[in-house]
């Protein structure tokens, strides 16, 4: 990915991790198009930043459809999508009223991550070179106990982006999966888990993106979950993390 002269798309990017590499990749050259719900929130940011934006509820098959027809007229060039949009939710699964919780993470976590892609692949596989990136979690590796159906929904996207990965190669589309550690959002309401701060990771980040060495993100902070099976100590982290709950 040319980070100093893509044209991006990042539905989810009004605050967070998405906004902190929208602001990034517009300082490098790209242009940026940010997607959110609400569209007071999005005319803030756009007055702030000068970054496109188009409402988009990712819950919705057709506000999928429509934002994606609204981007691609306005940026007929664009040559990158990043699948930002997601929530986190904690669950007791011993309550039968988790699956409320349950099925708004899976619609909202895979469910939307699968129709986006379904919504700009055949125009970013028309392009000369273009690139897609997913957004899982270092929880698709490890779960956290509390949050067991964000993690399913994480890992899931991790297998369909490998999937996607091998379906395409030989093709002019970069598949590449971003894997955030615990970072410093309002993810979780402002919930403090000890993470990384948002700017370190952002910046981190970028840096990965722009050296093209792999195409999983993964920041130092985020290893020893995602190689965790092959270190033999996969058990230990869960149990770790699950402790830190309490």
């Amino acid at each position: 990915m040319d980070i100093t002269n893509s044209t991006v798309f990042i539905p989810g990017a009004t605050s967070g991790i998405g906004l902190a590499l929208a602001q990034r990749l517009q300082a490098a050259g790209s242009t940026v198009v940010i997607g959110g719900r609400r569209q007071s929130l999005l005319d803030s940011l756009a007055a702030e930043h000068g970054f496109g934006t188009v409402q988009i509820d990712v819950t919705d098959a057709s506000s999928i459809e429509a934002a994606a027809a609204s981007v691609l007229e306005a940026y007929p060039s664009l040559d990158a999508l990043i699948t930002m949009s997601g929530i986190m939710r904690d669950e007791d699964l011993r309550d039968p009223e988790h699956i409320h919780d349950a099925l708004e993470l899976v619609q909202t976590n895979l469910v939307g991550t699968i129709r986006l892609v379904d919504a700009f692949l055949p125009h970013l596989l028309a392009q000369p070179s273009a690139t897609l990136m997913t957004v899982t979690s270092g929880l698709a590796f490890v779960p956290l106990t509390a949050s067991p159906t964000y993690s399913a929904t994480k890992a899931a996207v991790h297998a369909y982006t490998q999937a996607l990965r091998q379906q395409l190669v030989g093709s002019s589309l970069e598949v590449l999966e971003l894997a955030p550690p615990a970072v410093m959002t309002d993810l979780m309401g402002g919930a403090d888990f000890g993470g990384m701060p948002l700017d370190a990771f952002a910046d981190e980040v970028m840096a990965l993106i722009e050296s093209g060495a792999a195409p999983e993100i993964l920041v130092q902070n985020v290893h020893p979950l995602r190689f965790a099976e092959r270190n033999g100590n996969h058990q230990q982290i869960l149990e770790m993390m699950a402790s830190r709950e309490h």
